[in-house]
């Protein structure tokens, strides 16, 4: 814009000596122009509004960005609504240990499932706010928790009935159970999930519990 300036302002003051100077500045102030507006934005000041090439790279990252953020698909809402009660139930079956459990590593595993899982709940509650998903998946139709390793109300209630060795061996049981339903649940969302979160947690289900299972196993073997 420099060089078209000082070709304007030559024209007046001289017109006829300079005609064909004056034409050559704006020929090579159009050049600088269109150079501006093919480059990068790294080195055309003032000209930031015509940065073509730098605001479309910067509009696809941003976009991209936003696709990784929000990449949920139907596996990752189920993995999340149906392990919410899951968890839910295992954490209530740990804390019946408390005053009924006599084997002392029962005990310490049922601690142990408590302070892994009540986290893991309010942590999927918070996926599932934030991806406008319900959380009460117990309420939706179809979401039968039969078959992944739900204990009935009944089973719940012989389990708080129990005391001691008895109810050592009951615990060990069911958690193999509902253990092995966490398991197969995480193994779906591995397998289908898309969210890299939900997938990590799902990794971390399949490992811990797995190791939880045998120890469980090795605990009902031995009482």
């Amino acid at each position: 814009m420099t060089a078209f300036t000082r070709a304007f302002h030559g024209k007046r003051l001289h017109r006829k000596p300079v005609r064909r100077v004056a034409a050559v500045g704006v020929v090579a102030a159009g050049a600088l122009m269109l150079s501006a507006c093919g480059s990068d934005g790294d080195g055309a000041s003032g000209m930031s509004g015509m940065d073509h090439g730098g605001s479309k790279s910067s509009a696809t990252a941003t976009a991209t960005a936003a696709a990784k953020a929000g990449d949920v698909d139907e596996a990752d809402v189920t993995f999340a609504q149906m392990m919410i009660p899951h968890h839910e139930q295992a954490v209530a079956m740990a804390e019946l240990a408390d005053g009924r459990a006599s084997d002392a590593e029962i005990k310490d595993l049922a601690a142990k499932i408590e302070k892994a899982q009540d986290p893991e709940i309010r942590t999927m509650t918070g996926w599932l706010k934030s991806w406008g998903k319900p959380t009460a998946a117990g309420d939706a139709p179809g979401m039968d928790m039969g078959g992944d390793g739900m204990m009935s109300d009944k089973d719940m209630k012989e389990l708080k009935a129990m005391q001691g060795k008895e109810f050592d061996k009951m615990f060990a049981q069911m958690m193999i159970d509902h253990h092995n339903g966490a398991i197969a649940m995480a193994k779906t969302e591995q397998k289908s999930g898309q969210n890299a979160d939900a997938k990590k947690m799902a990794d971390a289900i399949v490992t811990g519990q797995s190791a939880e299972v045998k120890q469980l196993q090795s605990i009902l073997d031995r009482l």
